[in-house]
């Protein structure tokens, strides 16, 4: 397949808003994908690359674009451009600059104006064309005629939305029967919906419920086959070298085999939690604690899969008495079927003892990898939401100099754009704004991106795509996530969601979730009154 067909597809794509001609046209493009091409084809269109990283971005490719022309006409094919981004990343020590100029210069040559835009866009991680990998998903179901749940759930516990979509090309529903819970393969978590308070959480979901304390920790899946153990974060990283002190608690589990899902958070010598941060610090370490204070707890909440027997489709009920055979001691503290007074008294205690508040779950409900449905739900104190930062504006008065105001957005479900729903300044200490002034240059969008990427959202409250930075805002490619503490949200025409967050201030920056999973504008509307 010719690489100008796939960039044909995602400027298709990119200009139509409709999911469905989203889907028909990739799902075209598949269909006429050979066999080996499937893969990068799919990860391309989804804005990501089959390799973790290149080793080169913007600044190593702006020179070789300027010094020579596009080509007239397109010859690249798929396999030639992924076999240079193979070579690419597989370029390290002496003379490994050179050689990725060689490459970059072979590459660039060869690529005609219209493809050299795909291809900055992937090597700078900055594909925005709106389909990214939950339009591709529906577009392998649309392609091979699989039905979308089994596509679904095979990229969840597979990993790896480019290998489904190859399986399914090539023997269809038979060949994704063969994807299942691996033990020792990080499996996409369950995630959860905000409630608007524990009433409403307990009349959606009814009598037959588990609520049990939302720690403010850092979300970890341990798995075990015998003495070999795997510690994953929320983002499926392996951090098992971090934390050996995880792993010397999986190993003395009663078991053979297990898969647990869970917490991890440093305590106080009164057991209450040490702050977020001191948690996430251990998860970029390469080394354990060296004292009582930075030693990781795990505490359990779901059960996966128990000495040979997977559990994700298994009730929730089952899932937990798994648990409670395998890790009670170690189990967050919950209540099975409470009255509303006890889960009030639930959510008191929690609270007292310094965590977010409690998680309500309905007892019949699978454990569905990689979704955000009703079946759980987290009532907080108050609201909270994980948005992405699409920029920042410069402070003025004591705060002159520093990156301070912060352009607020929502996951657009559809793989657009993220959407912007309101600014804050609030809440950021005099550490964050020096963090904040130091590291977001580093994600500034590069000059290269088309500015009406956002042309239908008008006026001063756009975060413009294309914008790279001006004498007021610095603009930021859509990948650093912040949990924001807000009162609500109101009906607004200022922002392009038609709501804006009310009294908004910042809790804490979450290195351990990326965009894809930041709270959706559909999250965001759900909270507003009525």
């Amino acid at each position: 397949m010719l690489f100008t067909e796939v960039v044909a597809a995602s400027t298709e794509v990119g200009q139509t808003r409709a999911r469905t001609a989203k889907i028909e046209t990739l799902a075209r493009l598949l269909r006429g994908a050979d066999a080996a091409d499937v893969r990068p084809v799919v990860a391309w269109l989804s804005g990501t690359l089959l390799q973790e990283r290149l080793g080169t971005g913007w600044r190593g490719v702006a020179k070789i674009v300027d010094q020579q022309p596009p080509a007239a006409d397109p010859s690249l094919t798929v396999a030639e451009v992924s076999s240079a981004f193979d070579e690419l990343a597989g370029t390290a020590g002496a003379g490994s600059v050179a050689r990725r100029s060689e490459l970059l210069t072979a590459l660039f040559g060869r690529a005609t104006a219209e493809e050299r835009r795909l291809l900055i866009g992937l090597i700078t991680g900055e594909v925005r064309h709106g389909a990214l990998a939950g339009v591709m998903t529906d577009a392998v179901a649309r392609a091979t005629g699989v039905p979308l749940a089994t596509v679904r759930r095979a990229a969840m516990l597979s990993g790896s939305l480019p290998e489904t979509a190859a399986a399914a090309l090539s023997g269809g529903e038979d060949a994704l029967a063969g994807f299942g819970l691996e033990v020792l393969r990080g499996v996409s978590p369950m995630l959860a919906s905000p409630a608007a308070d524990l009433p409403a959480a307990l009349a959606d979901l009814g009598a037959e419920v588990s609520v049990e304390f939302k720690l403010d920790g850092a979300r970890i899946q341990v798995h075990r086959d015998g003495d070999a153990v795997r510690v994953y974060t929320r983002t499926l990283r392996d951090i098992t070298a971090a934390v050996p002190e995880i792993v010397a608690v999986a190993l003395a589990l009663p078991c053979t085999s297990v898969v647990l899902d869970g917490e991890s958070l440093a305590l106080t010598d009164a057991g209450r939690p040490r702050p977020f941060q001191e948690t996430m610090s251990r998860f970029g370490s390469t080394e354990s604690g060296t004292d009582e204070s930075s030693v990781l707890r795990p505490f359990f909440f779901d059960c996966l899969h128990l000495d040979g027997r997977d559990l994700l489709d298994e009730p929730l009920s089952v899932r937990l008495e798994a648990l409670d055979r395998v890790a009670g001691e170690l189990r967050i503290p919950a209540l099975t079927r409470p009255s509303a007074e006890e889960a009030a008294t639930h959510l008191a205690a929690a609270l007292a003892a310094g965590h977010e508040g409690v998680m309500v779950k309905a007892l019949d409900s699978p454990y569905a990898a990689g979704r955000r449905g009703r079946a759980w739900q987290k009532v907080k104190q108050s609201y909270t939401l994980d948005l992405v930062v699409l920029g920042a504006e410069w402070g003025y008065g004591r705060r002159t100099g520093m990156l301070s105001n912060l352009h607020l957005g929502a996951r657009d479900p559809d793989g657009g754009e993220p959407i912007m729903v309101g600014k804050t300044f609030k809440g950021l200490t005099d550490a964050l704004l020096r963090w904040q002034t130091e590291e977001f240059p580093k994600h500034q969008r590069s000059e290269t991106l088309g500015a009406d990427s956002g042309a239908d959202h008008t006026g001063p409250a756009r975060s413009a795509p294309g914008a790279h930075r001006d004498e007021h805002t610095v603009y930021l490619q859509p990948e650093i996530v912040v949990e924001i503490e807000l009162d609500g949200v109101q009906r607004s025409r200022r922002y392009p969601g038609g709501v804006a967050l009310r009294f908004a201030r910042v809790l804490r920056y979450r290195p351990d979730k990326t965009a894809a999973e930041a709270d959706t504008i559909d999250a965001v509307r759900a909270l507003l009154p009525g």
